[in-house]
């Protein structure tokens, strides 16, 4: 069984400059707050939105002689998304603390892991429409600890802190320069979401900031890409500006094409790129400086001293190995070879962990994954899209839809009659079977009784007979003359062919 299908790679992004063109090179470093009920070095909840400063250890608070104690569940987490990954993982790995203030970290110090990371280099396969597809190489993923928050608008002369955040685990998933667009980068986000959602590892909830991402960009002119990629030498690349903690997809593709832009008129007015991190501001529509890009000798990096090397087993590894779950290229695949889906149909079925599950539950119903995939993506997909609803508050069970298309397969009901009866079910619940039976919605397949209507129609209209005989297609206006007749209860098929005959067609 392939794990992903067959793709090309996309053409690079091409910015017309005033006096050449120009290329990007993206790369991200996205952080994923750890689906943990316990922060990373102590056992305070992580539950989003309680009251402020309610969810803090002493450790978190930096009491003195407070020491964090590694939370195993999280180190598990991390070495489960690097499997998801297709990553090494490294069975040695170390804390390092990364000296800088922020009012919120009570420390004064971020415990991180700069030169001995958790998980090694691994990759993404992010889709960009049937076929083609961007392959991302992933450098790391390191676990550390999130800072709290500062909260500037409840006072006009002073600042909050709330440390409920401080000492959340986060991996940070850092990628090569390997994207070339602003709309790779956001399928990049959203795929990585995905895998981490599938995984259980991260919610991937944007909103609560419990996935967001920095966004290094750099302009170069054609081909010298081709050249970075053959050397691995940054010095064919432009100098790069980061984008902080962008939480949203429309927000990245729209301060990346700024930026570049940005980048390209200094550059052909024949200045130079600073290298700075910058911030997004969504009402105006463009990057502003926040401040110098510190490099890792400016946080002061050294070994973290309260925390022993982090050493873990093979046969751990292997065993989380083994409970890991189908992802969403495996399962795409599978689906497209399986259930002989068009690539698009399969990639909308695999969105979310839940689609594919409530569609395979169907088609174990159902037996047929072509009518399967098409009833789920079009008739409940747009029905709960309509009601602004989620897959998993269906109220169209699996069970139900399947046994709808078993009715359409029995030729019991026709295509007409299937969706009447879908939104009986949607609206009113109950069995498809029994609803069919109670309200008399069976579909009639007595030739007999067919060919009586097909008869009355012909003998009330000569006009159409004649110019359908002349033109067979209008045949068709009296197969939804006899259907019409018939209530929609007419096999669709047997008055096709009855109407066909009676012509002489």
């Amino acid at each position: 069984m392939l794990d992903h299908l067959e793709f090309t790679s996309p053409q690079p992004k091409v910015i017309a400059g005033a006096q050449s063109d120009w290329e990007l090179v993206i790369g991200l470093e996205v952080h994923a707050q750890v689906a943990s009920n316990a922060k990373l070095f102590s056992g305070a909840s992580t539950t989003f939105g309680s009251e402020p400063n309610s969810n803090v250890a002493f450790v978190d608070a930096a009491m003195p002689g407070m020491l964090p104690v590694i939370n195993e569940f999280c180190v598990a987490q991390a070495v489960r998304t690097g499997l998801g990954l297709k990553a090494e993982i490294n069975l040695r790995s170390a804390f390092d603390r990364k000296n800088y203030f922020y009012p919120d970290l009570p420390q004064g110090y971020q415990i991180s892991q700069l030169y001995h990371p958790i998980v090694g280099e691994g990759e993404i396969i992010v889709d960009m429409g049937p076929g083609v597809a961007r392959k991302v190489r992933v450098e790391r993923i390191h676990l550390e600890q999130d800072a709290g928050k500062s909260i500037h608008d409840m006072d006009p002369n002073m600042s909050f802190v709330d440390l409920n955040r401080t000492g959340v685990a986060l991996m940070e998933i850092v990628s090569r320069p390997d994207i070339r667009g602003p709309e790779e980068a956001a399928a990049y986000v959203a795929k990585l979401r995905q895998i981490l959602r599938y995984l259980g590892t991260c919610d991937g909830n944007m909103q609560n900031g419990n996935l967001r991402a920095d966004v290094n960009v750099s302009i170069c002119k054609p081909g010298a890409y081709e050249k970075y990629q053959e050397t691995q030498d940054f010095v064919h690349l432009g100098t790069r500006c980061e984008i902080k903690n962008m939480n949203s997809m429309r927000f990245i593709q729209a301060a990346i094409e700024y930026e570049a832009r940005r980048q390209i008129a200094i550059v052909e007015d024949g200045g130079k790129v600073v290298q700075e991190t910058r911030l997004y501001d969504p009402d105006k529509g463009e990057t502003r400086s926040m401040r110098s890009k510190e490099e890792a000798h400016d946080y002061r990096y050294f070994p973290c001293p309260d925390l022993l090397p982090l050493e873990i087993e093979q046969a751990w590894v292997d065993d989380i190995a083994a409970s890991m779950p189908e992802l969403p290229d495996g399962k795409k695949a599978r689906f497209v070879q399986e259930f002989a889906l068009s690539e698009y149909d399969a990639s909308v079925l695999t969105a979310d962990v839940e689609s594919a599950n409530y569609f395979e539950a169907v088609v174990a119903q159902a037996g047929d994954g072509k009518l399967a995939a098409n009833w789920v993506i079009n008739e409940l997909f747009g029905r709960l899209k309509k009601d602004d609803a989620e897959i998993t508050a269906s109220p169209v069970s699996p069970e139900q839809l399947g046994a709808i298309i078993k009715l359409i397969k029995s030729d019991a009901i026709s295509g007409k009659i299937a969706k009447d009866l879908f939104e009986i079910v949607y609206t009113e619940g109950g069995d498809p079977e029994q609803i069919v039976e109670a309200r008399g919605m069976k579909q009639v397949t007595d030739t007999g009784a067919i060919e009586a209507a097909v008869d009355a129609v012909i003998a009330a209209n000569p006009d159409q007979v004649e110019k359908a005989r002349a033109n067979p297609k209008l045949a068709g206006w009296f197969v939804g003359q006899v259907i019409k007749a018939s209530g929609g209860k007419a096999n669709p098929k047997a008055v096709n062919e009855l109407v066909a005959q009676k012509l002489g067609l």
